[in-house]
């Protein structure tokens, strides 16, 4: 894999799946994606916070989806405007799925002060959701900081 430091520009076709850090699309998609599910299958007792949360994983599922395809069909063409936009993007994802995976820890542990069978379903669904909202998060910031990096040397 090579380095985003060594190379400024982005890569296309299915290069984009063996450079650092486009390969962390994959996760990103998988760390998201659960959220997503676990989110839409649990109980939604408030409905504003979970709906943010909703937002954010469908947002940016969405975003994400839509770079990698234009970068394996090479769109970008290897102009320095895209890797500008890559950096906004996987800034705007990090912020988003912090706020998201902040507000939905909060609410988990709302929930957990209430104990009842019905409610430690959605708890545990809950837990899950938080665990897989900050690993996509993570995902994003190191995506981010990488991003930032090559478009530095752009």
């Amino acid at each position: 894999m090579s380095s985003a430091t060594s190379s400024s520009s982005l890569p296309s076709g299915l290069a984009v799946l063996t450079t650092f850090p486009d390969v962390l699309f994959i996760p990103e998609f998988v760390f998201g994606g659960l959220v997503w599910i676990l989110v839409a299958s649990s109980r939604v007792p408030e409905a504003m916070l979970q709906g943010w949360v909703m937002f954010v994983s469908v947002f940016c599922f969405v975003m994400s989806t839509s770079l990698l395809c234009l970068y394996i069909c090479g769109v970008h063409g290897g102009s320095s405007s895209w890797v500008t936009l890559d950096a906004i993007c996987q800034g705007t994802a990090a912020l988003f799925y912090l706020s998201a995976a902040v507000l939905e820890a909060v609410y988990t542990y709302g929930i957990g002060l209430i104990v009842s069978p019905l409610i430690m379903t959605i708890y545990q669904e809950n837990i899950a959701a938080v665990v897989f909202a900050f690993l996509a998060t993570l995902m994003y910031v190191i995506h981010e900081v990488f991003s930032l990096l090559r478009w530095k040397s752009s």
